[in-house]
């Protein structure tokens, strides 16, 4: 994505020579990534729409968005259908993402679109039965594959949810879990299955003891938010060096 030479729409004058160069301007899948991230779209989001921004723009032979219209959107969504033969859902997706660049990086708005829609098949929900649910979940792997399914299960988390719940997410008085940053960037409780009780405290005290032999082994930093690595180097500075290992164990930052 980042050999796509797709600028602003809006060109840069023409610096008078001063034997200084002009900055450039930001380039229009980096104004989408951002915007994106102002509006708190997920990371999986992003990614989806820069994909279907990089195959729209690639279809119209590295045009510009902004020299396209409504007829170019209405071809390539036709194309998704007719000749790529996706799926509805697929290619409402690749719509939202045109729609979003016209919208809030381009100031443009499109007019009525009349390409050829992919068809939504109607199909029945495969449901398995409990005795059918134990069977697969008896034949994973031992934890914590087998508990981060049975969890997905027990509570309805969706997969990244899970991969990202941490220690502190666990609330084992009220039999809850705190899922952060959940579709639409929302918090919410989830209620913690009693049968994985033992099984998630013993998982807590495997990876307790395997933080603290990285980070007696210098190792252990976790990525954090910018804002928060500057705080804790601050602090580190500060300190003249005396927080540098709680610091580096925390936010990964290198103070050398």
């Amino acid at each position: 994505m980042s050999s796509l030479a797709v600028h602003n729409a809006r060109p840069a004058a023409a610096a008078p020579h001063l034997g200084i160069a002009r900055p450039q301007s930001p380039r229009l899948l980096d104004l989408v990534r951002s915007r994106l991230r102002t509006l708190h779209y997920s990371k999986r989001t992003e990614e989806a729409y820069i994909g279907w921004l990089v195959r729209f723009i690639r279809f119209h032979d590295m045009q510009h968005p902004s020299t396209l219209g409504g007829p170019d959107v209405e071809r390539f969504l036709s194309y998704l259908a007719t000749q790529r033969h996706v799926a509805s859902s697929t290619q409402n997706q690749a719509f939202a993402a045109i729609l979003f660049l016209y919208k809030h990086i381009l100031d443009r708005e499109l007019p009525s679109l009349n390409a050829v829609r992919a068809k939504r098949p109607e199909r029945l929900p495969v449901v398995l039965s409990r005795d059918e649910v134990r069977r697969v979940i008896a034949e994973l792997p031992r934890d914590p594959m087998a508990l981060m399914v049975e969890l997905l299960y027990g509570t309805g988390m969706r997969v990244l949810e899970c991969c990202r719940l941490r220690v502190k997410d666990l609330d084992f008085d009220r039999n809850q879990i705190a899922v952060r940053e959940g579709k639409g960037d929302k918090d919410r409780m989830v209620p913690l299955p009693a049968s994985l009780t033992r099984r998630l405290h013993e998982q807590v005290h495997r990876v307790t003891r395997l933080h603290e032999e990285d980070l007696a082994a210098g190792l252990g930093s976790v990525w954090m938010p910018s804002a928060l690595a500057v705080k804790y180097l601050l602090t580190a500075v500060e300190n003249g060096g005396a927080g540098r290992s709680k610091m580096v164990a925390l936010g990964g930052v290198d103070l050398s």
